[in-house]
């Protein structure tokens, strides 16, 4: 890796020399600092990462086995770190800037309200909400990063004597709801032993509710939870439920063949459907000051629905099969009242509420402080709104700053807003449930609730250093990000969090170089930093089109340990790239 040549024309070429990865110089003085006649001792290193890296509990013989662990370096000493392999040293995966992605530190014994769970939307798509296949991979592959709710649109097949999943009124193909319920149960516990919800949206006549009664009973077997009584005054805990499947859907009515929801077909024609997205995703809507104001669309609030948005006075009297009701241990349902009843707190049962993503918007500036009480103790899953053809998501903040524990996401609709959900969800060693924070658990002393638009004083400043990035050279051809030349890489940092917190900034653009160095400060006052994930994006700059995508990951705040940390990137899709990092560092004053 020593010079590279470009062709600019089919006579002229340019050659450019490509550099070696060098300590950057703040980097240089620690070590300096901490070493002994250029070589870090076992008792140095210890110190460095008391000091620095705040890990108080590190003792000598600890530091000797990461020193002991880097003995395949060409560039090892015996008696300890140069400032080469020290270098490397940070650079590791050890030195991640989170808790390893095993390790769930939570307490996860309260009850599930008290949790943010990672919760898919229309989990059996493939690509687009109108004409895309449905099946059973997609479903697949959320279980493998971690996510704990799987939803499924469960319609008669076309000669009405089986089930299967798909969305209905749409071009969708179908897939056999079978084969996602074999899927789910092979895949259920891949990434978390965490219980797994699978919300229902129910389109069956009575027959066809007990055949998927059958379905699911044989199917799970023992793994399946259901419930002693129909009606919980709280729900258990992730704890109690580990390795249990969860069914979670409205109790069941007859279905009326000739009825259709009309809301459904109807809001793919209000309003204007969304456009092509930029290569890697729109920004993230701001709900900074008007904010959700500023951030709803054109639809009306009964959007492309799931089960709750169906009206009770259209469908005939109950007539559910027992074995199907036994099956649903979290009830859904949308009283009739409007918006107070919905939010109406019984002290002697829990249940489940949906609200659209214009819905929830709505009620926010009326009702915010009811929401919040509303999901101490209850669950509220938000869902987008109908206008999202091309399966795009919106900003999941303004969820989660209301208490809303399943902040449903289109998996498959890759962009900002998605990695800021894999952000929340790297939580807790990516477990997929978070523990809300105290203040959207609990009423002050006189009663009173969090009002997340309300500006809250500063409570800790983040202070975020860009020292370098490496990696790009061996995960991208040469030519990917400029036919004539290296690239040139600048890195976006910023924050999503509650309005008054959301912010991103830039630093400049190296020119020519697959290893930038930046060096640059970026400080970040936060007032909920409970609430707060730390957005870092790098791209290529490009004069003359649009900047190419160079990496991206998304960090809860609450959770980046102190000290300089290499901090992974991840593509557009969430996949993480095998050598694309950052070395960064992270202090709270």
């Amino acid at each position: 890796m020593s010079r590279q040549t470009y062709k600019v024309c089919f006579c002229c070429r340019r050659r450019f020399k490509v550099a070696v990865s060098e300590a950057p110089p703040e980097v240089k003085t620690l070590f300096q600092h901490y070493s002994d006649n250029g070589i870090m001792s076992a008792s140095n290193l210890r110190s460095f990462m008391v000091e620095v890296q705040r890990e108080e509990k590190t003792s000598v013989e600890e530091a000797q086995g990461i020193i002991n662990s880097l003995k395949h370096l060409t560039i090892f000493h015996s008696r300890g770190f140069n400032l080469e392999s020290f270098f490397k040293f940070l650079f590791t995966q050890n030195n991640s800037p989170l808790l390893p992605s095993t390790v769930v530190h939570h307490d996860m014994t309260s009850p599930l309200s008290h949790y943010f769970i990672y919760t898919g939307h229309n989990s059996y798509l493939t690509g687009n909400q109108l004409s895309s296949d449905c099946s059973d991979i997609p479903i697949i592959q959320a279980l493998h990063r971690g996510v704990r709710v799987i939803e499924l649109d469960i319609w008669p097949n076309g000669s009405k004597d089986d089930v299967d999943v798909l969305h209905g009124r749409t071009l969708t193909t179908p897939v056999a709801l079978i084969t996602c319920l074999r899927s789910i149960k092979e895949h259920a516990f891949v990434a978390s032993e965490y219980p797994l919800v699978i919300t229902l949206e129910d389109h069956l006549t009575p027959d066809l509710q007990a055949k998927v009664a059958e379905m699911v009973t044989q199917t799970f077997g023992d793994i399946l939870f259901c419930p002693s009584s129909e009606n919980f005054d709280e729900f258990p805990s992730p704890e109690s439920l580990k390795r249990r499947i969860i069914i979670s859907t409205k109790p069941p009515k007859e279905y009326l063949e000739e009825k259709e929801v009309k809301e459904k077909e109807d809001d793919l024609h209000k309003g204007k459907a969304e456009g092509d997205e930029e290569t890697w995703g729109k920004e993230v809507p701001s709900l900074r000051g008007d904010a959700i104001s500023d951030y709803k669309s054109n639809v009306d609030e009964d959007d492309l629905d799931d089960e709750d948005d169906l009206d009770e006075s259209e469908k005939s009297h109950q007539n559910a099969s027992a074995e199907y009701r036994r099956l649903i241990a979290i009830h859904a349902g949308k009283p009739k009242g409007g918006l107070e009843e919905c939010l109406k707190v019984d002290p002697d049962n829990v249940r489940r509420l949906s609200l659209s993503e214009p819905e929830l918007e709505k009620a926010a500036i009326t009702h915010g402080k009811e929401i919040i009480r509303f999901t101490q103790r209850n669950i509220l899953r938000v869902y987008p709104k109908g206008t999202r053809i091309m399966s795009s998501n919106y900003n999941p903040l303004i969820g989660w700053m209301h208490g809303a524990q399943m902040v449903a996401f289109n998996m498959q609709g890759h962009g900002r807003s998605l990695w800021v959900m894999q952000g929340m969800f790297r939580a807790n060693g990516g477990c997929g449930y978070v523990k809300k924070p105290d203040f959207l658990l609990k009423s002050g002393r006189n009663n009173e609730i969090f009002d997340p638009k309300v500006e809250s004083p500063v409570k800790i400043t983040l202070k975020v250093t860009v020292y370098m990035g490496e990696g790009w050279y061996y995960d991208f051809k040469h030519t990917h990000f400029d036919q004539f030349s290296p690239p040139d890489f600048y890195t976006r940092v910023g924050i999503a969090g509650v309005p008054h917190d959301t912010v991103m900034k830039k630093t400049k653009a190296v020119e020519d170089n697959w290893l930038p160095s930046w060096n640059e400060v970026f400080e970040f006052p936060l007032s909920i930093p409970e609430l707060a994930l730390l957005r870092i994006e790098v791209h290529e700059y490009d004069m003359s089109e649009k900047d190419d995508f160079g990496g991206q990951t998304c960090l809860p705040v609450w959770e980046l340990r102190s000290g300089i940390r290499a901090v992974p990137l991840y593509s557009q899709k969430g996949d993480k790239y095998n050598n694309v990092k950052l070395l960064m560092r992270f202090e709270f004053i």
